[in-house]
């Protein structure tokens, strides 16, 4: 089945029933690390919450060990991934991720990873550095950026409460069948605000009606302060490294070289690049400043040279002056 950081296989038994077996990546999790993933998903099934847990063995585990690999089996499930979402659906899937942060809230993981600015932007950029896999000369325009968003999320999020959070809450994650929705894949659960599981779901601004549908189904059940919309943006750049460092953590892999292979060309890191910029352009509050500033000296800089070396010499046109 579709997955680059686990392999994951559909078995069929001699029975004709299907299960799903997940071997998962060495050295990536820990065995208590992953046990923390089930027992999360354990505890969402107690309480209602529709969720994929896996199937315990016949001695009453969840997880167990094959040359060194850890491996897992889920029931298959039916069901489809949603293309868009109407305002019922947003509603539902509002109260859905109120409910499971209110379970997640109840205690923090132990062995499983916070997100942080540390986590997900300067020890990205840190790998990225020490492979130099950023060519040479976007090197410290990429480093600026990453440093404001880092700012950024410090600022923001210095009010947010961690709870345990499903981590990765895109729509493919999320299916919907005759039931209803229900999500998989808690492989990157950890501890982090509730705003990381909302901002891939939350309608933009220009979508104000939509947007407040989906709030107010959220905060029916759980509250949801305004000073964490503005992480929204923030996130989103954040994204944009972290899916870059992701790629890097697996680059010596051959199925990520074959499927990526644009990430080893400078026209990636300059679309990167690219798209990081405008993206921080949208960063709330001083960020925002603090990058305009930098970008008027930046060209206040460009223009000062420009006019330092508009008058050429004998230089310009002998090599060997």
């Amino acid at each position: 089945m579709n997955s680059f950081e686990n392999r994951v296989f559909d078995l069929k038994l001699y029975s004709g029933e299907h299960v799903v077996a997940k071997f998962y990546r060495p050295l990536r999790w820990s065995r208590e690390q992953i046990q923390e993933e089930h027992d999360f998903l354990f505890e969402l099934i107690e309480h209602e919450i529709p969720v994929c847990a896996p199937i315990c063995f016949s001695d009453g585990q969840s997880l167990h060990t094959h040359n060194e690999i850890y491996y897992a089996l889920w029931s298959r499930t039916g069901g489809r991934a949603p293309d868009e979402l109407s305002e019922i659906d947003l509603e539902m899937l509002a109260r859905l991720f109120a409910r499971l942060h209110t379970v997640g809230a109840a205690k923090k993981f132990a062995a499983r990873p916070h997100f942080n600015a540390d986590s997900h932007v300067n020890r990205v950029l840190d790998l990225l550095l020490a492979e130099n896999l950023i060519p040479d000369a976007l090197q410290s325009r990429y480093a600026k950026l990453c440093g404001y968003v880092a700012s950024a999320y410090t600022q923001f999020a210095s009010g947010e409460s961690a709870l345990r959070i499903h981590g990765d809450a895109h729509l493919g994650n999320i299916l919907r069948n005759d039931q209803g929705f229900f999500l998989l894949d808690f492989d990157d659960a950890l501890n982090g605000p509730a705003m990381q599981d909302l901002w891939m779901l939350i309608p933009p601004d220009d979508e104000l009606y939509r947007r407040e549908k989906f709030l107010s189904a959220y905060r029916s059940i759980r509250d949801l302060n305004e000073t964490s919309l503005a992480l929204i943006e923030v996130m989103r750049a954040m994204r944009f490294i972290y899916y870059s460092g992701w790629i890097a953590k697996r680059w010596s892999d051959p199925a990520f070289k074959a499927a990526f292979p644009q990430f080893a060309d400078i026209d990636y890191w300059q679309k990167e690049l690219n798209s990081l910029e405008q993206q921080c352009a949208l960063l709330p509050g001083s960020a925002q400043s603090e990058i305009g500033r930098s970008a008027s000296l930046a060209d206040s800089a460009e223009h000062s040279n420009l006019s330092k070396d508009s008058e050429l010499t004998n230089k310009d046109f002998f090599y060997d002056m």
